[in-house]
């Protein structure tokens, strides 16, 4: 077992896949970034200043012991509020769409590229067609008979 394990992770694939999934984390966080920080706010600008975290439904009471801003959905999750984070989900679907729509962008540059690469690499020359090599055994047979 613990060889067929080495044989698993020494594969080019199992860690290309490992670096893939690191550079995604990372990707993800940029994303979220410039979805919460820089999107929303142009967003939330262009709806007349609607703050998309303050869009939930409260499921649950409020503990007597809550001192923070009721209409804050971060307080009030961390208070342990049951709640739908509707505002949240919003902001997530956005981010969601932003990254697939970059994803899609690169994958369609990557492609465009390898494109272009194969029409740089010349074609190697056709062989003889199976016709031509039938001919020429049927010509070579003749010619010693």
């Amino acid at each position: 077992m613990m060889h067929e394990f080495k044989t698993f992770i020494a594969r080019g694939n199992v860690l290309d896949l490992a670096v893939g999934v690191i550079i995604g984390g990372a990707f993800g966080k940029i994303i979220t970034s410039l979805t919460e920080s820089v999107i929303m706010p142009v967003v939330g600008f262009i709806t007349g200043g609607v703050d998309f975290t303050r869009f939930f439904v409260r499921l649950g009471p409020i503990p007597a012991t809550f001192k923070g801003d009721p209409t804050s959905y971060a307080e009030l999750k961390t208070a342990g509020v049951p709640m739908i984070g509707y505002g949240d989900f919003i902001t997530q679907a956005v981010n969601f769409v932003i990254v697939a729509f970059i994803i899609f962008l690169i994958v369609k540059a990557a492609n465009r590229l390898l494109e272009k690469r194969k029409e740089e690499v010349p074609a190697a020359p056709a062989g003889p067609s199976e016709v031509e090599l039938l001919a020429e055994i049927r010509d070579e047979l003749r010619r010693r008979a």
